[in-house]
Order: structure tokens, then C-alpha cells, then sequence
């Protein structure tokens, strides 16, 4: 009887409105992961960058870029960060993309047709996207199995929501008919404000049991860790923002 080689479960993190906590969230949970023991890749497509700076990392020549647009073999593109943890950097370069992704053949899907050789070595892949719904973010969800959508507990969080689902649903019919929305992650919780309550609850009876029980509570130290190139854990393994975040992977756990 042939035995299946176990695959890495892909996970993207997006959100086409800025400043949810998206790719705090892709960095923590990826931390919170290897702490337990598990294998993790971290991809940065967002041309910002911001999860690559935010674990101190010096983008070299092998990137993103180079594993989409110049067949650099994914290997070539892989730094070790931490134990367990290892990230494909993102860049700048990745600004002009969407224009240069627009004449490749079979373009919604080089992402996975790049990482696809490696996942293997890997428990979790997490990808973080840009804030946009462009072909950059349809590469990560014709390749992911579900997609994570971090939603701040803030006013105007669930504007232009319904439209990523919609685009959820468009790729579910047309490339990736295995994607699942794995979760919606409430984020910048603040318990004392009404709003953030309300906010909350909103966010929960729209998603309904796709919504994480944990909730990521407004915390200092979630934006002091990027600035000291750590993941919260490292900055500060006590805060509430790093318990929230062991919290949700123990969820993530759990249904996978």
C-alpha cells in the first residue's frame, strides 16, 4: 500500500483593509507554532515587507520576487530565522508585480507551482498578504487550504468584507475548489470600550462558528515586538498579546 507523503497545511492571512493586525497575526501564529514543536514557513508577499522587517531580516538578492518572476528555486529563497521557523522574504520589488503577473500563463497559480516541491519539509506554510485583493493575493488563495481574516474590533473593520468573501468564493469556483475560510481572527480588543464589544459580537454573528473564541486584546507590546525585530514571544513571552496568540494556535490546533 503506498504511503502519502504528509504535506504542509497552507494557510493565508488577508485582509484588503490595512492595519487589522494581519501580518502581526501571520507572524505570531507562526511563532506561537514552532513553539509547540512545529515545522513553519513563512511567506511575505506583501511588497511593504513588513513581516520580513518586522523578524530582522536583511532582504538579500533571493526573494518572493525572484521564486515568481525569475524561476529561483525556492530553496535559494529560504532563510532561517528561529528555530523551527523559516520565512521566503518579501520586497519591494513586488510593487510592479501585478503588472508583470498580468501576461504570465497560468499566472494565479506560481505561487504554488513555486513552493509546491517543499512542502514536505514543513508542518504549517503561512502567507502573508498584501492589504489588496489583486493577483498577488489570488496566488496565495489558489495555493493556500484555508485562509485566516483578521478583523479589528474598530469601526469600519467589516467594510469591504463582504467583497473578500466574494473573492473567497470566486476562487473556491474557479482555482482552488479545496479553499476554506479556516477562521476569523478579532483583533485590537479592548474588553472596557462598548463599541469594541459590540463590535465583536457583529463580527461574530456574521461569521458565525468561523469566528476564533480567542480574542487578540489591544496590546502595547504587539506593536513594540516588530521595532525589536521579535515575534511577541520573544519581546515579551508574559503580555497579554502573547498569551492571546498561544491561545489561538492551541485553537488552530485543535481544528486541524
Amino acid at each position: 500500500m503506498e504511503v502519502k507523503e504528509k504535506l504542509a497545511k497552507v494557510i493565508a492571512f488577508s485582509n484588503h483593509k490595512g492595519g487589522v493586525g494581519k501580518t502581526c497575526s501571520a507572524c505570531n501564529i507562526g511563532a506561537g507554532l514552532a513553539r509547540k514543536g512545529k515545522k513553519i514557513l513563512l511567506v511575505d508577499i506583501d511588497p511593504q515587507a513588513n513581516l520580513t522587517a518586522s523578524l530582522g531580516l536583511n532582504v538579500g538578492e533571493s526573494n518572493v520576487y525572484q521564486l515568481l518572476l525569475k524561476n529561483c528555486a525556492p530553496e535559494q529563497t529560504i532563510y532561517n530565522v528561529y528555530e523551527n521557523i523559516d520565512i521566503i522574504p518579501g520586497t519591494l520589488d513586488l510593487a510592479g508585480a501585478e503588472i508583470e503577473l498580468s501576461v504570465e500563463i497560468g499566472r494565479e497559480k506560481l505561487l504554488g507551482k513555486a513552493l509546491k516541491s517543499i512542502l514536505h519539509k514543513y508542518d504549517y506554510v503561512l502567507i502573508d498578504c498584501p492589504p489588496s485583493l489583486g493577483i498577488l493575493t489570488t496566488n496565495a488563495l489558489a495555493f493556500a487550504d484555508e485562509v485566516i481574516i483578521p478583523l479589528s474590533a474598530e469601526p469600519l473593520s467589516m467594510q469591504g468584507v463582504e467583497k473578500l468573501v466574494q473573492i473567497i468564493e470566486k476562487v473556491q469556483d474557479s482555482v482552488n475548489t479545496d479553499l476554506k475560510l479556516g477562521g476569523v481572527l478579532i483583533t485590537r480588543f479592548d474588553g472596557r470600550k462598548i463599541l469594541n464589544k459590540e463590535l465583536a459580537e457583529v463580527i461574530e454573528d456574521f461569521f458565525k462558528e468561523t469566528t476564533f473564541k480567542t480574542r487578540i486584546r489591544d496590546n502595547v507590546s504587539l506593536a513594540e515586538a516588530p521595532h525589536s525585530k521579535k515575534d511577541i514571544f520573544r519581546y515579551s513571552a508574559k503580555c497579554n498579546g502573547a498569551l492571546d496568540y498561544e491561545s489561538v494556535c492551541e485553537e488552530l490546533l485543535m481544528r486541524n
